[in-house]
């Protein structure tokens, strides 16, 4: 069995085949940073019209790559959602007319399923039942795993996602897009102890988050300090090191909660090396593993999509002809 998975949610085109017995047969991936960048984020319509050109030559690429041609697939995932309506109506019409021209399945994908999927990609993997801590550009969430598509939310970012308060912070101290990776190198030079940012919501019960009030004092603190680049370091450390430690109490409160043994950190923010050492530590002191992508598979990618649509197509889902995609999709919406 081979599947072909297709990604084209926000600002990466991602195309991979997934083979039962083969495992990952061949991936590409087209970001579209270098233009975003100019305008400080993701501009919605320069992200389809991209996905537009770069999505039929990358999946021909990708196919060569495998070494099979488009005959040997036995189905076409596609991201179904969240994300934006136009980039994945890209990937949504180019799959189910794949699929239709082929005469096979077209399977709709739920991004952020994908994502906590991702890990199983590796030879170590995760077992079900699992907690996952899923920290993307756009989403921020705790949910139980018990299965494929039996999905319980605990706890969710309330307005800022993790990532866009990295990439919001990021634009404050005057660095790049996407934030993440520029405040971490910023951060790596920094001076611990200097400023002291909140943990928000970790005074309370619950596993919910929020990072608007931590942008906001991020602001406050640059206003009030930054002078030269030894500034600049001091605040970016801080910022993280107040989101690391949110995440770290969030995810022991969480474990404790539901006896689970098992947590799985996917998205992008997932491959920032600061959160997998605290969490790794996390772990050990409540004797209980942790699982992640490869930094590669952490951001959007066509392999979580190739690999998710392996296990749906097992499960037996299949898209009609009159598919849809949407902006807005709960995991607990998803079902098998």
């Amino acid at each position: 069995m081979k599947i072909l998975g297709i990604e084209t949610s926000c600002d990466e085109t991602g195309v991979a085949i997934y083979s039962e017995t083969g495992g990952l047969l061949a991936h590409r991936l087209y970001s579209q940073t270098a233009m975003h960048e100019r305008h400080g984020g993701v501009v919605p319509e320069l992200a389809s019209r991209d996905h537009v050109q770069k999505l039929a030559p990358l999946i021909r690429a990708t196919v060569r790559e495998a070494g099979i041609t488009c005959a040997a697939l036995d189905a076409v995932a596609f991201t179904a959602g969240p994300g934006l309506i136009g980039a994945l109506l890209v990937g949504a019409t180019l799959a189910r007319s794949l699929a239709w021209g082929l005469g096979i399945p077209a399977i709709p994908i739920h991004h952020m399923e994908a994502h906590l999927l991702a890990p199983m990609l590796e030879v170590d993997r995760p077992s079900f039942p699992f907690l996952a801590l899923l920290v993307s550009g756009g989403h921020t969430m705790l949910v139980r795993v018990e299965g494929l598509g039996d999905y319980q939310i605990l706890g969710e970012s309330l307005d800022d996602a993790a990532g866009e308060a990295f990439d919001k912070t990021a634009k404050l101290l005057g660095l790049g897009y996407p934030g993440g990776p520029a405040v971490e190198r910023l951060a790596a030079q920094g001076k611990t102890g200097r400023f002291v940012f909140p943990r928000p919501m970790t005074d309370r019960p619950g596993l919910d988050f929020s990072f608007s009030g931590l942008k906001t004092f991020c602001a406050n603190t640059v206003r009030q300090h930054q002078r030269d680049e030894a500034d600049k370091a001091d605040i970016a450390l801080a910022f993280m090191e107040a989101v690391v430690d949110t995440f770290v109490i969030k995810c022991r409160r969480a474990l404790r909660e539901t006896g689970l043994k098992t947590l799985v950190v996917a998205g992008g923010v997932s491959a920032n090396k600061a959160l997998r050492q605290a969490l790794d530590e996390l772990a050990r002191s409540l004797r209980a593993q942790v699982y992640y992508p490869q930094a590669q598979f952490c951001t959007d990618n066509g392999a979580m999509i190739a690999y998710a649509g392996y296990l749906r197509h097992r499960a037996g889902v299949q898209a009609p002809l009159g598919f849809k995609v949407q902006a807005r999709w709960s995991l607990e919406d998803i079902g098998v």
